[in-house]
């Protein structure tokens, strides 16, 4: 996954890998979109609770968390950069770098 998000190949945006955010470590965060895409292998099969919790804890925070199996990256992650695009085309909440005229 790192391969297709590293170096603003997604959109041209910048994603970091293993980024902390209170108790938790993101797998791939986007902090312009507030974006964290988060992939689940078999460890994450019982984790529906904690899943949870730490989704509701950066929902607070502002960001958007979105998840992807580890068997859908590995079959088709062009699938997946095309996923994450159009989920970029429903945050509308991001900051317009234009700076606002002087007075």
């Amino acid at each position: 996954m790192w391969q297709v998000l590293k170096g603003r190949q997604c959109g041209g945006y910048k994603f970091r890998r293993q980024q902390g955010i209170g108790p938790y470590i993101l797998d791939f965060y986007c902090p312009e979109l507030k974006l964290c895409i988060e992939l689940d292998g078999s460890s994450h099969e019982h984790k529906y609770d904690y899943d949870e919790e730490r989704t509701a804890f950066l929902a607070k925070q502002g960001i958007r968390v979105v998840r992807y199996r580890n068997e859908q990256v590995y079959c088709n992650p062009q699938w997946i950069v095309e996923d994450i695009l159009r989920q970029t085309e429903n945050i509308t909440d991001i900051t317009d770098p234009t700076p606002n005229p002087s007075p």
